[in-house]
């Protein structure tokens, strides 16, 4: 092959082009052009807009990640803000319950105080307030304990009232508390009154046992009874003063068989849940002793023998 056919340029390796510093010039000028021509004839803002609406759905994707973390972190924010304060509503609704509660007793309770407080008034009778701290153990008894005692001038035997009528009666002393009996034990007795009739009889205790109920004994069958008539006392026991609401006459039995009648009486009184009472001093204490008698001198006779 002769050696003029030989293609004599270099290798596309060793080729040079414009230097690195000329493409940066050039580029750099095309740049600062472009970024005129942008900011005074808005030649780019229609590609703008087409690359930003082909890219909205890749940034969309691109951003759920990111949306779902923070509204979890504002879901378990709120929910535990929400647990919280209901935590805090009803622990304040429990107060506000109790405190209603409180009232309500309160209010009772004050309303109880100032009906025995008339009941002592028109009564006239000395009398010392007492509070019922609890029910004495005995079940086969109705008695109660009180927190007034022979130390306050309590005595055996003092009539018990509380605001609706006569509760009981004092039967044990100690030097800080007392015993009282209540009108429905089975051993107790109470002379009453039919504040419609007239009539005198003796109230006891129910004998069967059960809890807050009196009854007349002796009673015939055809006496003047009716159910609903009021009982009080008579004070002819010289213990309860004469007049104190004791019970009404609840049921009446009348029976062929015998000739006596079966009359069951409720008590007026808040046997089962009486609080506040009032210890009476008994009528005996309060009546003034019998003066001795004293012989009487005879006057002399005139003209008598010396």
């Amino acid at each position: 092959m002769p050696l003029g056919t030989l293609d004599r340029s270099p290798p596309p390796f060793f080729k040079q082009g414009p230097s690195a510093l000329s493409k940066l010039m050039v580029f750099s000028a095309l740049a600062l052009f472009l970024m005129v021509a942008d900011s005074r004839f808005k030649v780019t803002q229609p590609v703008r807009a087409a690359a930003a609406t082909v890219l909205y759905p890749i940034q969309w994707l691109a951003m759920r990640p990111v949306m779902g973390a923070r509204l979890a972190a504002e879901y378990f924010e709120s929910l535990k803000s929400a647990q919280a304060a209901e935590e805090s509503a009803r622990r304040k609704l429990a107060q506000q319950s109790q405190r209603a509660n409180q009232v309500e007793q309160l209010s009772l309770e004050n309303t109880r105080l100032r009906r025995l407080l008339q009941l002592r008034e028109r009564i006239g009778t000395p009398a010392l307030a007492a509070e019922v701290l609890y029910d004495a153990a005995d079940p086969y008894s109705r008695k109660v304990i009180i927190d007034k005692g022979m130390a306050h001038g309590i005595e055996a035997g003092s009539p018990v009232i509380d605001e609706s009528g006569v509760l009981g009666q004092v039967t044990r002393v100690l030097p800080l508390i007392s015993e009282v009996t209540l009108v429905t034990d089975r051993d107790q007795a109470i002379p009453v009154l039919n504040a419609r009739t007239g009539a005198r009889t003796v109230a006891y205790g129910d004998p069967s046992g059960q809890p807050g109920s009196l009854e007349l004994r002796f009673m015939a069958s055809n006496a003047d009874v009716r159910e609903g008539d009021l009982l009080t006392t008579s004070g002819v026991d010289a213990v309860y003063p004469p007049g104190l609401p004791v019970a009404r006459v609840a049921k009446i039995e009348r029976r062929v068989d015998t000739a006596f009648a079966r009359i069951a009486c409720a008590p007026v009184a808040l046997v089962e849940g009486a609080r506040h009472v009032m210890v009476l001093a008994p009528i005996a204490a309060q009546v003034a002793a019998r003066p001795d008698a004293q012989p009487s001198v005879l006057p002399a006779r005139k003209g008598g023998r010396k």
